[in-house]
């Protein structure tokens, strides 16, 4: 009988302290949903302006041409070296990683050399003559192609270049000048390279190596009295590098869920 009683007794109890119990579970914590993955692609589509600044240097090669046989005799060559600074504007599309595009770039350049001729002396002191070699000016009209991964961007270009060159004849024991080519425009063609990199969404940094090849063109020299002194047969080719900054318009970073 109290086996009976005290079985009762710890039921009831039981159940009346299961409310108790339930009521003092901790609530279940709410867990926020995780953001969503973000990837961001950089898009170099769009118009851009910018400068560059670099160096380099033009190799010319000087032939004497006789003004009775027409035959031509090697002076010699020489590299006249300095440095450039200009700007640079442009459109590119991108396609899947593919991006094309279009550019004009200008120069001023400051590229200066001589050197003492093999062949060609002044009759008035039998000294051999030293000729000198300057391009002021550049200019290139180029297409591109090239490769991004993501914001960074390999691109090969080519296309049409413009050259402003001047030389001129000294006397080498003196420096005095004996004749000059007028300074003229010239023009060829140019193949390069280079690689950009997006820091912002608008703006790019990169460095890039240009080829101007001109060939060979003959220049007429007056004295400064302007009494006709020879022609020379002068080729021209030129290697450069740069370094570049864009500000693009349209196309910023796409960001991709």
């Amino acid at each position: 009988m109290n086996k009976i009683l005290f079985g009762a007794i710890g039921a009831a109890a039981l159940i009346l302290s299961a409310p108790a119990s339930a009521a003092d579970l901790a609530a279940r914590p709410y867990t926020k949903a995780p953001p969503p993955v973000v990837a961001t692609i950089y898009d170099w589509s769009g118009f851009y302006i910018g400068i560059n600044g670099g160096g380099g240097s033009m190799h010319s090669c000087w032939d004497f041409i006789d003004p009775v046989t027409g035959f031509a005799t090697r002076e010699g060559c020489h590299n006249a070296t300095g440095g450039t600074v200009g700007g640079q504007i442009g459109y590119r599309w991108q396609s899947s990683q593919w991006v094309f595009g279009v550019e004009g770039q200008g120069n001023w350049a400051d590229f200066s050399g001589d050197f003492v001729s093999s062949f060609v002396f002044n009759p008035l002191n039998g000294a051999l003559v030293t000729n000198r070699s300057r391009m002021d000016a550049f200019g290139l009209i180029t297409g591109q192609v090239g490769y991004a991964w993501n914001n960074v961007l390999f691109y090969v270009k080519g296309g049409a270049a413009v050259v402003n060159t001047k030389f001129d004849v000294f006397d080498t024991p003196t420096g005095i000048l004996l004749s000059s080519a007028a300074s003229s425009t010239r023009w060829g063609g140019t193949v390069g390279a280079g690689l950009e990199v997006g820091f912002a969404p608008n703006w790019s940094v990169g460095v890039e190596y240009d080829h101007i090849f001109l060939g060979n063109r003959n220049r007429d020299f007056f004295t400064p009295a302007g009494v006709f002194d020879g022609t020379d047969r002068i080729s021209q080719n030129v290697d450069m590098g740069l370094v570049r900054v864009n500000y693009r318009w349209g196309g910023p970073a796409i960001a991709k869920y």
